[in-house]
C-alpha cells in the first residue's frame, strides 16, 4: 500500500506541476483553508509555538501570523514540486542571488565555506545554489524512513547539481573534495532539534530555552572554513532572493559556541521581522533544558 501511495503521489504531483504558477497559486488558495480548518494540520503545535514565542502579542495578532503561515506553507508545497519542471534559467529568476561577492572572495582565496540556513521561506529552493556559486554546494539532509520518498526528495534536491549527503558523511565528502582540489560550500539547516543525547549547547531563542546543533561550528573550526548566514527573502509569491551575511571569517579564533550563538541571534531577528515565513509546525521545543543543581 505504501508503494502504491507513493506512485499515486508522483503521478498526481507530476500532472499538477505541469500547470502554470498562477494556477498552482489558485490551488494553494483552495488548499490552505482545507489544511487550516478541516485537516487542522498541526494546529495545536503551531498555536503553542506562537504563544510561547510571542507572549507580548495579542491572541488576535498571533492568529493572523498563524493564518499567514498556513498560506505560505501551501504556497511552498506547490513551489517545491513545480521546481521539478524549471529550467536552470527560470530557477535563477525565481531564486535570485543579487550579490555573490562574499562567496566569490572566499573562492578566489581558495577557501571552503560553511553556510547556515534554516526552515525559513522556501529553503527547498536552496537546491538551486549550484547555479549561482563557484563553490560546489554540499547540503546536509536527514534521510526519510520511506525509501521511495527519500529517493524522490534526493532527485528533487540534487537536480541542479547540488551534492546531497547525510550528516554522518559530511566529513568524508569534504575530505574527498579537498583531495580533488574542489572548493565546497557546505549548507546546514541549523534550526533543527538535536537528539537529546547530542545536545551540548542551549540558549534563549524566541523566549524559550532552545537546544541547537553545533555540528556546523565544529566543521568550520576543524577545517578553518569561514561561516556565512543565508537569509532567504520572499519578494512575492514564487520569487525569492538569497542574501549572504558573514558570521565568522576565522572560526578557530572564536570562543566556543560563539558561531552557533550568532546564528541563533541572526535567525531570531529575521523571524521576528516576518514570523509567518518560519516553520512553526515543527516540534522545535520537544526537549527541556536540564535543571542545574547547585
Amino acid at each position: 500500500m505504501k508503494r502504491a501511495g507513493y506512485y499515486l503521489f508522483v503521478a498526481l504531483s507530476y500532472i499538477i506541476t505541469l500547470l502554470p504558477m498562477r494556477v498552482l497559486f489558485f490551488l494553494s488558495d483552495l488548499l490552505c483553508p482545507v489544511m487550516y480548518h478541516l485537516v487542522r494540520y498541526r494546529r495545536q503545535v503551531v498555536e503553542k509555538n506562537l504563544r510561547n514565542a510571542f507572549p507580548e502579542k495579542s491572541p488576535e495578532e498571533r492568529k493572523q501570523i498563524e493564518k499567514r503561515f498556513y498560506s505560505h506553507l501551501t504556497d511552498m508545497f506547490f513551489e517545491t514540486l513545480k521546481a521539478m519542471h524549471f529550467t536552470p534559467e527560470r530557477m535563477k529568476r525565481r531564486f535570485f542571488v543579487p550579490d555573490t561577492s562574499l562567496t566569490d572572495r572566499f573562492y578566489s582565496e581558495g577557501r571552503d565555506v560553511v553556510a547556515l540556513s534554516s526552515h525559513y521561506n522556501n529553503w527547498e529552493w536552496l537546491s538551486s545554489m549550484r547555479l549561482s556559486t563557484k563553490h560546489k554546494p554540499i547540503t546536509i539532509y536527514k534521510p526519510l524512513k520511506n525509501k521511495d520518498f527519500d529517493r524522490y526528495m534526493l532527485r528533487l534536491r540534487s537536480r541542479f547539481g547540488v551534492c546531497v549527503t547525510p550528516m554522518s558523511h559530511i566529513i568524508r565528502d569534504l575530505v574527498k573534495c579537498r583531495s580533488e582540489k574542489i572548493l565546497t560550500l557546505s549548507g546546514f539547516i541549523s534550526d533543527q532539534t538535536p537528539p537529546r543525547d547530542d545536545i551540548s549547547y542551549w540558549t534563549t531563542f524566541l523566549n524559550q530555552d532552545t537546544a541547537f546543533y553545533r555540528g556546523a561550528e565544529k566543521v568550520a573550526v576543524k577545517y578553518d572554513m569561514p561561516v556565512i548566514f543565508m537569509h532567504i527573502i520572499k519578494k512575492k509569491r514564487g520569487f525569492y532572493e538569497l542574501e549572504y551575511s558573514l558570521i565568522s571569517e576565522h572560526p578557530g579564533e572564536e570562543e566556543p559556541n560563539a558561531i552557533t550563538s550568532s546564528y541563533a541571534a541572526m535567525l531570531e531577528k529575521i523571524i521576528r521581522e516576518k514570523p509567518e515565513y518560519w516553520l512553526w509546525s515543527h516540534r522545535r521545543w520537544k526537549h527541556k533544558r536540564p535543571v542545574q543543581n547547585d
